[in-house]
């Protein structure tokens, strides 16, 4: 007997019989029927669900009971293996359902056989402790049926020794290498293809899609129906993979293994050896043409000098050396054609870079401390996009707690051509007139102000004391969050005041967060990547400062393409792109407050244009209704515990 949504999410359904504490929310029930409409009418479905809705159940619970291929992109690893480790089991069990699941990451997550044997033999690390890792490594690839590296404890993610031992698209041999038939992204891909549902991330998804442009994807034609979780983050996500890029590493790279692959096939005629290494001085001396801090430049401002088209142009030259010595070799082993290949993409690539014509696309920099990436950047991903929706007919909902403004999709909806889908939204069950508080200190100054920081802390510091820490400190930039955190301890010292404070740097974010859980009273103090996907439940938590409205600075090379396309179209750019950008980001930040039922804060919002701006209302009518006060008395209280006063409510 098929069972009926009703009977599945019931007061004495399914999943109240199989899930200790599950109760029935009308949200979830409503967002699952739409869910399951488009699942069987093959639709576009866009279903903004907010917090506390149950929105993985309301859109898995169809996916797993209407057949057909599933893929559920996800907006990090993170969620990747929450969806397929806790949640689709939890499902699954409740439901009985026969379906097979696949779990699909990007190729870097995976042990490579042929780079492992590569590294012990080239025995040069960046470091000591890349010895005892790679001897961990290498016990794990033994006895490991996936060769996933979230798997290997021992090793941390960021440790230098990974790119060693795992593939990129470049480096990969393909059918070519010796350790084909093991190979573990095969394996991984070969049961992603057979599975009912495959559970990949954003990244992997529009990779897939680029490939399948290519005439090599192999997912996205086998599915009958795409979920994406997390659907905010698809448009930045969209326009990296729908664009082009090259990296002072991926030069740097392809100059060590070609060292590498030189000594292993005896191939030191001609002085391969000496133009590999002249390619990664080119490289790294590029690098160095820029500050050691992180930033953006425009395609202009980077040749504002002559030395960066002088680096560029020693980095094309040898590179150009390398490809012909490459192939007149080529034929001493597979490793050296390869690397003929993936060296004249580069190239090819590099000059795309460099001579492109196109007013459709915006060519820039980014630089990091240790390289730099040549990006070239659809202004819209809108036609692109479009396109991959009109294909084989299929299911595509997007889905997410921050998508419209103000219950409004037509930012979201322009940005990914979604103009016709269906729109639906589902407010969030929570009673955030009572647990919930939104306060904007009086008296602030302008926020691009000298001082500004300082004033924001001054203002914070009598709240953080009246929480008794359990605070989340976020800003828009990493140089603000630094300039807070001395401030912060200073002014602690003078209050007499002792929480632990924590700064995002100071560990990994699940580290940190686990330590932020476990003390109980501490401050945390997180840039861009705390605004969203952290999930701190209970009095962990009751206090999130946010330090200015999240409007991306207008000098992003990116963003400032775009609104200057907008305007010359004669339409009003910061009204129609960066207001609903900033609105949708503030969301998320606020939404780390109120996880729970049982929970209840105060949301600290600094920037004085919420306020004093015709569009602060705009912004704040877009986050949840949250009692509204502007009295710092009375959110002092609020946090040591008072009840709030409704009535009293402060526009």
């Amino acid at each position: 007997m098929t069972l009926s949504l009703d009977d599945i999410f019931g007061e004495n359904g399914v999943l109240s019989r199989a899930i200790p504490g599950y109760r029935l929310r009308e949200q979830q029930l409503e967002m699952a029927q739409a869910v399951t409409g488009a699942i069987e009418d093959t639709s576009i479905l866009i279903a903004e669900a907010g917090t506390g809705t149950g929105k993985t159940f309301a859109y898995l619970i169809p996916a797993l009971t209407h057949g057909g291929k599933v893929i559920i992109s996800t907006g990090t690893k993170t969620l990747q293996d929450q969806l397929f480790d806790r949640d689709i089991p939890m499902v699954r069990k409740a439901l009985s359902a026969p379906v097979t699941v696949a779990l699909l990451k990007g190729r870097a997550n995976y042990i490579c056989h042929h780079h492992l044997e590569r590294a012990k033999a080239d025995g040069r690390f960046e470091s000591p402790d890349d010895v005892v890792h790679l001897a961990h490594i290498d016990s794990y690839a033994r006895v490991s049926k996936t060769g996933d590296r979230s798997g290997l404890a021992q090793v941390p993610e960021d440790a230098t020794v990974w790119p060693a031992v795992t593939s990129t698209r470049e480096n990969c041999l393909g059918g070519d290498c010796p350790y084909h038939s093991k190979c573990f992204v095969l394996e991984a891909r070969k049961q992603a293809l057979e599975a009912d549902v495959v559970v990949v991330n954003h990244h992997l998804f529009f990779a897939d899609l680029v490939l399948r442009d290519e005439g090599s994807g192999e997912l996205l034609p086998a599915s009958n129906t795409i979920i994406f979780d997390e659907a905010h983050q698809l448009p930045e996500t969209a326009s990296l993979f729908f664009g082009d890029n090259i990296s002072t590493n991926q030069f740097v790279e392809l100059g060590r293994d070609t060292r590498v692959e030189a000594a292993i096939s005896a191939a030191s005629a001609g002085g391969l050896t000496e133009v590999a290494q002249a390619l990664e001085k080119a490289a790294r001396d590029l690098r160095l043409q820029f500050p050691r801090q992180s930033t953006r430049k425009t395609y202009r401002q980077a040749h504002e000098g002559n030395e960066f088209s002088l680096g560029l142009e020693h980095v094309d030259e040898a590179l150009r050396e390398l490809i012909a010595q490459l192939e007149a070799q080529a034929e001493h082993s597979e490793g050296l054609h390869h690397l003929w290949e993936r060296a004249t993409d580069q190239l090819a690539t590099l000059d795309n870079w460099r001579d492109e014509d196109d007013a459709e696309r915006v060519r820039w920099l980014e630089i990091f401390g240790g390289s730099v990436h040549l990006n070239s950047t659809p202004l819209s991903v809108a036609d692109i996009f479009r396109n991959q929706l009109s294909g084989h007919p299929r299911a595509w909902i997007f889905t997410s707690a921050t998508l419209s403004v103000r219950q409004n999709f037509s930012h979201y909806q322009a940005q990914l051509g979604l103009e016709d889908a269906e729109t639906k939204t589902w407010d969030s069950p929570f009673d955030y007139q009572n647990q919930a508080l939104l306060y904007v200190p009086a008296k602030m100054p302008d926020p691009n102000s000298d001082g500004y920081t300082e004033s924001v802390v001054n203002a914070a510091l009598p709240l953080i004391q009246a929480a008794g820490g359990h605070t989340f400190f976020l800003f828009t930039s990493l140089r603000a969050m630094r300039e807070a955190r001395e401030l912060l301890l200073q002014g602690m010292k003078a209050r007499s005041a002792d929480y632990p404070v924590m700064m995002q740097g100071d560990g990994s974010r699940s580290e940190l967060l686990e330590r932020f859980r476990h003390l109980g009273n501490a401050i945390l103090l997180g840039s861009q990547s705390f605004w969203e996907g952290v999930d701190v439940r209970g009095e962990a938590l009751s206090l999130v400062i946010i330090d200015r409205l999240p409007f991306a600075p207008p000098d992003d090379p990116v963003l400032a393409a775009r609104i200057a396309k907008i305007n010359r179209e004669g339409r009003n750019a910061f009204m129609e792109y960066q207001l609903p950008e900033a609105a949708i980001n503030l969301r998320q930040g606020a939404g780390r407050l109120i996880r729970d039922e049982s929970d209840r804060g105060a949301l600290m919002i600094c920037d004085p244009r919420l306020i004093s701006k015709p569009y602060g209302r705009r912004i704040w009518q877009s986050l949840p209704p949250m009692h509204r006060t502007r009295d710092e008395d009375e959110v002092c209280n609020f946090l040591r515990g008072s009840e709030l006063e409704v009535s009293a409510r402060a526009e």
